[in-house]
């Protein structure tokens, strides 16, 4: 931020500034800071909501065709003034009148409800909507209005758009208002701009039933993966229904709370009882959040034909999403692969026992290779290592141990199938090129250097770059030259160790690392060459 005291107008211009022109304020801004549709003319019900700021994309996310025509904004939590609300009512107010929503806080009450009491003194037609969804406290006398606030907007805003009068729209919204239901939850508070975040979760413990303002969560929860606790929030949902309630469901970040995540959330959401009442969904997605809250919110809206039509009406925002059919996660069957070899099985104790002491390896130093990793990549080489030993490890008994190209070529193709992330992708092309090597010439080393010489041409690394090749080439040139493993593992170890000197990488992750942080750390991909052949170097004796 630039500082506390601009942050609201600071976000408000960057939102005008990307909406092509479709949005604009009022030039009492910044005192007061009120967004409105730059098309509007007065002919149909104006709609206007609004509140603290820091829950963005509401409200001003939301402004447009079919939803809201102006929204207004205080001060991070913290409702605005009431000549706010009135300048904006009188911007955007016509003949036909406006309707304010309102979400359930005594701060929006208050201040919403005087503007519309001066506005009617001025003649204009006024009405409004409190909306109370948070069901997170059990017979509460004030509902807070939560996410469930932006299904009336767009219900109220689908009557308005279609022509109707104020008392048609504000009935819409009631009944909106009074069919929503929304419940949240929380790993984390909220980091108020400027203040440091107050720490009150404990990792161990959740947060059910919090508001958007950071407020304390009707009670505690465990920590739990995330179907329980998807579960413990749809639980209370699935109460207030009747067993033909059909649904749509807003699956709504509280702003922390990264995509992936809230991906997990819409599978484990799918995985509940409430699943059999969605008919539709929006999200997931962040549209009313807590700043930078680590938590989710569910909204269920009961559907009728007339709620179902004013959802699907056309509409458009910054924000809003449109709501989609939700149909269950299914899958289609995968193309077969026939590019692999017909291999038959054969042994070679002395190649079994190599494999073994290999794997056996790598799956051991997984973790402190990953830890390499993290100061010089993104911290999954040795995981990346582990998959692959693991998954050769599983198919030891099915490999042809006894002919070393056939060998090849297979190891090649379990890697291209397992092996992810460049290092596998790599490997797979080194086993595979030196297994059609070996079909040509019978030299193993030669088929390795083979196998070297296409890795390079793919992946574009060469010695000195700082890759696994610093330590696999020179390892390759000794055998090449007639040494055995001992040789060989030497070779790989000084180049390995080699790396921790190279404050320069041209080649993988390491190449966008500050020279500072690849002092003195070995590069992994090397690392884990030289600890694989030094291991076979001991087993082979």
């Amino acid at each position: 931020m630039n500082a506390r005291a601009s942050v609201v107008t600071d976000a408000l211009d960057g939102m005008l500034a990307a909406s092509g022109g479709r949005l604009v304020r009022l030039d009492a801004y910044p005192d007061i800071r009120v967004v409105l549709r730059a098309d509007w003319d007065r002919s149909r019900v104006a709609l206007i909501s609004g509140g603290g700021a820091g829950h963005e994309p509401a409200h001003a996310g939301f402004v447009g065709e079919g939803l809201l025509t102006a929204a207004v904004s205080g001060e991070v939590f913290t409702s605005p003034t009431v000549d706010a609300v009135l300048s904006a009512i009188i911007a955007v107010t016509g003949e036909a009148g406006c309707l304010l929503i309102v979400k359930n806080y005594t701060g929006d009450r208050l201040n919403f409800g005087l503007a519309a009491e001066k506005a009617r003194a001025l003649g204009l037609k006024i009405e409004v909507v409190i909306v109370g969804d948070d069901i997170s406290i059990d017979n509460a006398p004030q509902p807070r209005g939560i996410a469930g606030t932006l299904l009336v907007h767009k219900l109220a805003g689908a009557a308005a758009a279609a022509g109707l009068p104020l008392a048609a729209v504000k009935a819409r919204a009631d009944d909106a208002a009074t069919h929503v239901r929304s419940l949240g939850l929380s790993l984390t508070s909220c980091a108020m701009p400027g203040v440091e975040r107050e720490e009150r979760i404990a990792p161990n413990e959740v947060e059910l039933g919090l508001g958007i303002h950071g407020e304390r969560g009707s009670r505690v929860i465990e920590f739990a993966e995330a179907d329980h606790l998807v579960a413990q929030v749809a639980a209370p949902l699935l109460e207030r229904l009747s067993p033909a309630d059909r649904i749509v469901l807003v699956v709504n970040s509280l702003g922390g709370t990264p995509p992936i995540e809230m991906s997990i959330v819409m599978a484990a959401v799918a995985r509940t009882e409430l699943a059999a009442h969605v008919e539709m969904v929006i999200g997931p997605a962040e549209m009313m959040t807590s700043l930078d809250m680590r938590g989710f919110s569910l909204t269920a809206l009961v559907l009728d034909e007339e709620r179902r039509a004013g959802l699907l009406a056309p509409s458009e925002s910054a924000a809003w999403l449109s709501a989609v059919r939700f149909v269950q996660p299914h899958t289609i069957s995968a193309p077969e692969l026939h590019d692999a070899p017909s291999i038959s099985p054969s042994d070679d104790p002395a190649v079994r026992r190599l494999l073994a002491a290999a794997t056996a390896l790598l799956k051991q130093t997984g973790p402190e290779l990953d830890a390499l990793d993290a100061k010089v990549g993104d911290g999954d080489a040795g995981s990346t290592f582990a998959k692959i030993a693991d998954a050769i490890a599983a198919q030891v008994d099915r490999l042809p141990l006894g002919d070393q190209a056939a060998l090849m070529t297979a190891l090649g193709h379990i890697l291209s199938r397992i092996g992810g992330g460049s290092s596998g992708v790599l490997l797979a092309i080194f086993f595979m090129a030196a297994g059609a090597g070996l079909k040509q010439d019978p030299s193993f080393p030669s088929a390795l250097r083979a196998g070297l010489k296409r890795m390079q041409d793919y992946g574009g690394a060469r010695r000195g770059d700082r890759t696994m090749i610093d330590a696999l080439e020179p390892a390759i040139d000794e055998l090449v030259a007639g040494g055995g493993l001992r040789e060989a593992a030497r070779a790989a170890r000084q180049g390995a160790d080699k790396t921790r000197s190279m404050i320069k990488a041209r080649a993988g992750r390491s190449s966008y690392v500050p020279s500072a942080s690849l002092s003195g750390v070995p590069d992994p991909g090397a690392e884990a060459v030289a600890r694989v052949l030094e291991r076979l170097s001991a087993v082979s004796g």
